[in-house]
């Protein structure tokens, strides 16, 4: 495939969309999937902001395994397993508009919640209740919508992880739950030649951007990575409920 405009728009986004999930964790599909699917297909786009998920978490824990919760992330990773199911589920059985504009009013409010200065109350270790609930509700969240990003940042607000190990820890996550993910894509035909066709172009792109969003998630403190987080989780919230009402 030849550089051309096309080629150009889709590597823009891609890197901007890496640097973001590099620096902050999570949320990168917000921004690489609407603006992908601008330019290419959807069934192109959403599996190809996988594989870039994918590659993104592989080189963040090469890279920063010692920062990794190894104990949080299994246990979240295993309570999202049970809830990818009931979200595929709801996705199907219920009407999208009415959820999404649920899921961002919610997400909304606690957003500006925490940013009025309400601090969550500390876990001072991991706790199985709450490792079930943020794990279960970000399963059915990623199985409907691709969005697992909420309750991963509450856990880790409540733990109090520093902006490296909430990084890091949250990459361990996502490699498992994004492998699984690309493994229903394949299942079902999705993988089709495009998606690899533009991965591979991304890749000189993907790579650098990686260290880029590094050095920026290195410079933050918890409180202030924690303060534009909830900026993000209220983005999200907004996205949501706009979506909802454009349909």
């Amino acid at each position: 495939m030849l550089f051309n405009t096309l080629t150009a728009n889709i590597l823009t986004v891609i890197f901007i969309a890496t640097v973001f999930r590099s620096a902050f964790g999570f949320g990168e599909s917000l921004i690489a999937v609407p603006l992908l699917a601008i330019w290419i297909p959807l069934n192109v786009a959403v599996p190809l902001s996988v594989l870039v998920s994918i590659t993104i978490a592989v080189i963040v824990v090469i890279q920063d395994w010692n920062k990794i919760h190894f104990k949080s992330a299994g246990g979240l990773i295993g309570f999202t397993l049970i809830g990818i199911p009931i979200g595929l589920l709801l996705l199907i059985k219920t009407d999208e508009r009415i959820v999404k504009a649920t899921l961002g009013l919610v997400i909304s409010l606690f957003s500006v919640y925490l940013l009025m200065g309400k601090p969550l109350k500390e876990l001072k270790k991991d706790s199985i209740s709450w490792l079930f609930g943020c794990g279960l509700l970000s399963g059915i969240l990623g199985g409907a919508y691709g969005i697992n990003g909420p309750p991963l940042v509450i856990y880790g607000a409540k733990m109090r992880w520093s902006a490296q190990h909430f990084r890091a820890t949250v990459q361990g996550y996502f490699l498992v739950a994004s492998a699984v993910g690309i493994m229903g894509y394949w299942l079902t035909g999705l993988l089709v030649p495009a998606v690899f066709r533009y991965y591979l172009l991304s890749l000189p792109v993907m790579v650098p951007s990686v260290f880029i969003g590094r050095l920026v998630n290195n410079r933050l403190n918890s409180e202030s990575f924690f303060k534009y987080v909830y900026f993000i989780l209220l983005g999200i919230g907004l996205f949501l409920l706009v979506k909802s009402v454009m349909g």
